[in-house]
């Protein structure tokens, strides 16, 4: 019944607010799209915008075509895609660390799955340590997380500081061992804070281990003791400790790909991947 063009240009009116910023959008002109959005209200036979010299505005009819006309496009994108026979076929078993989990890892996935959905996705989130274990004996296909300082292995999907962490208003006492909030091993968060402290001599007593980052955050809230994180996954609630501290400096995290990333599947999950890893590094360095 709706033309996708037609919907096409509907929606990007309602998002730009104007027929001339939608013409550019779209790459038409702003006669075509005006002719869109009238034909478009004629097959629905209800008013969707209303429009002077100076804005544009959808009545309550508009407000409901929103949702049908996403809809619709998705819905037209996927049918699309299913009959022009090059869909991916077979299993993918993905392991990721819980910091691209709570930033790109949602929309990345979100999208994969719209445009592979034939592939047999199976998702593992773990320590990086852990899931360099389970690739190592082959129980994972693809894995995206930290890696060692000096470990060459995997390519790089972006680069973060590490930095320490703790409540607003908290004071580390510079004569006792410092407190620590950690993932349990293997972490290569724990292990980079730990040779970090040892290097400068710091002595360091545990008060809190917790396999999530909610539960660090959480002791960290508490006041019981300083957390490393990076510094891209900070919460917002907690607060990057300034020097000096008498802590020394963790420099910086690489998250990187390991698998076989050439075909198939994990390939097209990985060029995903890192393309949301740019968008991440930008954002980190704005």
């Amino acid at each position: 019944m709706f033309d996708p063009a037609q919907i096409r240009s509907f929606l990007a009116v309602v998002q730009t607010r104007s027929f001339t910023q939608a013409a550019e959008r779209l790459g038409l002109q702003q006669s075509t799209v005006s002719q869109h959005v009238r034909k478009l209200e004629e097959e629905a036979g209800r008013r969707l915008l209303v429009r002077d010299t100076h804005s544009v505005a959808t009545t309550p009819d508009g407000d409901a075509m929103i949702d049908f006309a996403q809809s619709i496009l998705d819905a037209n994108e996927r049918a699309q895609r299913f009959f022009a026979g090059s869909q991916l076929r077979g299993r993918l078993r993905f392991g990721t660390s819980e910091d691209f989990v709570l930033s790109q890892l949602p929309e990345v996935l979100r999208t994969f799955r719209r445009a592979h959905p034939l592939v047999d996705l199976e998702l593992t989130v773990a320590l990086s340590g852990r899931l360099n274990q389970l690739f190592q004996r082959g129980e994972l296909d693809l894995i995206c997380g930290k890696r060692k300082p000096g470990d060459e292995r995997g390519l790089l999907v972006w680069r973060d500081r590490m930095v320490w962490a703790a409540s607003r208003g908290y004071r580390l006492d510079a004569s006792s061992p410092v407190p620590l909030i950690l993932y349990p091993p293997p972490s290569i968060t724990r292990e980079t804070a730990l040779m970090a402290l040892e290097r400068a001599g710091r002595a360091w007593r545990p008060v809190c281990v917790s396999g999530s980052l909610s539960g660090l955050r959480a002791a960290a809230l508490a006041g019981l003791g300083v957390t490393p994180i990076t510094a891209g996954l900070l919460p917002a609630d907690l607060v990057e400790l300034e020097r000096p501290h008498d802590l020394p400096d963790l420099g910086a995290i690489e998250f990187v790909l390991q698998g076989s990333i050439r075909r198939g599947p994990a390939a097209k999950l990985a060029e995903a991947i890192l393309a949301s890893g740019n968008r991440l590094q930008s954002n980190w360095q704005a």
